[in-house]
């Protein structure tokens, strides 16, 4: 399963993009797969071909109206695990607690 975090915005459409922004995570969002939007970009996960499918609809409907884009990708895969947007921040969450506790993070 693929973890792919990616930011898309148009170049040249002024300081606030958040409408386009907005119509990329509306596609995401329409996707069905399992995401969280942040303030630097969108975390999804599935199979390649799903994920990538969702990135190439997203730039598509941004380069529908700009005549430039900027896209960057970043993809985590382990074989064989699902859910791991969850269960990734669970982790690191419990490590810090132990952490704070004065216990061993390990």
């Amino acid at each position: 399963m693929i973890l792919l975090e990616f930011s898309i915005s148009p170049l040249g459409a002024g300081e606030s993009v958040s409408a386009e922004v907005a119509r990329a995570v509306h596609i995401v969002a329409s996707s069905g797969l399992p995401y969280p939007t942040h303030a630097m970009g969108t975390l999804i996960e599935g199979d390649w071909d799903a994920v990538m499918a969702v990135v190439k609809q997203c730039f598509e409907a941004i380069a529908t109206d700009n005549n430039r884009v900027t896209c960057a990708l970043k993809l985590d895969y382990r074989k064989g695990h699902q859910g791991r947007i969850q269960r990734k921040v669970q982790s690191v969450d419990e490590k810090v607690k132990a952490l704070q506790s004065g216990g061993d993070a390990g």
